[in-house]
């Protein structure tokens, strides 16, 4: 089962997700890949095979410190295990990027919607489909927690998702049906985890999402 990190807050966030995940890792996955905020926008650094993988490509691009980001560790269903399929997703322009546990069931139909609306896709994914159907409500409300709440009126299955936006650096939101989703709050920032293990280092205070919640 996928497994999913996020923060936002003082530390390096790019220490904080490769902690978490690898807390996850007794979940299996075949690939993984963190979004981090930059000062230009958001990175987004995947890899195929074990997290040793995805930390020592993080070490070698050596980017400026990040305090917010999210991370994902994949076990594939939709799509190849690959750097392509691997997440996070994100849009063309990287202005939003997520993650995703869980299956999308309606996502070939939502897909051709996208379609026609101009989208394009790299991957074999729903999670791509997710990502961008966010963006579509997002150009049309101008706003996250509405562009989030509109496509999950649209997404039949189960998910939990972690997101961030280009043009909210300093913000982490996430919302959940039917696949588990955690809030940690620690003295220097906030979390999201798919499970209570990968933030134990960081925080006991633990808040759990409801299902059908958003939370930013």
């Amino acid at each position: 089962m996928c497994g999913i990190v996020g923060y936002v807050g003082m530390r390096s966030a790019q220490q904080v997700l490769l902690d978490g995940l690898e807390k996850l890792e007794y979940r299996g996955y075949d690939s993984a890949g963190v979004a981090l905020t930059q000062r230009d926008g958001i990175r987004v650094v995947k890899s195929k095979g074990r997290l040793s993988t995805l930390r020592s490509k993080l070490e070698e691009l050596a980017l400026p410190q990040s305090g917010c980001g999210i991370g994902h560790t994949r076990w594939a269903t939709h799509g190849e295990p690959s750097e392509t399929n691997a997440h996070p997703h994100c849009t063309d322009d990287k202005s939003v990027v997520l993650v995703h546990n869980g299956i999308i069931e309606n996502y070939q139909e939502l897909k051709a919607k996208l379609f026609r609306s101009g989208y394009t896709f790299y991957s074999q994914t729903d999670t791509e489909v997710a990502v961008k159907l966010v963006d579509y409500y997002y150009k049309k409300t101008g706003t996250p927690l509405e562009a989030i709440s509109r496509a999950m009126l649209c997404i039949r299955g189960s998910y939990a998702f972690g997101v961030i936006f280009k043009d909210y650096p300093g913000k982490l939101f996430a919302a959940r049906k039917d696949s588990p989703l955690i809030i940690g709050k620690s003295e220097n920032g906030s979390l999201i985890a798919s499970d209570v293990p990968a933030i134990l280092d960081q925080t006991r205070r633990v808040y759990y999402i409801g299902n059908l919640e958003i939370a930013e």
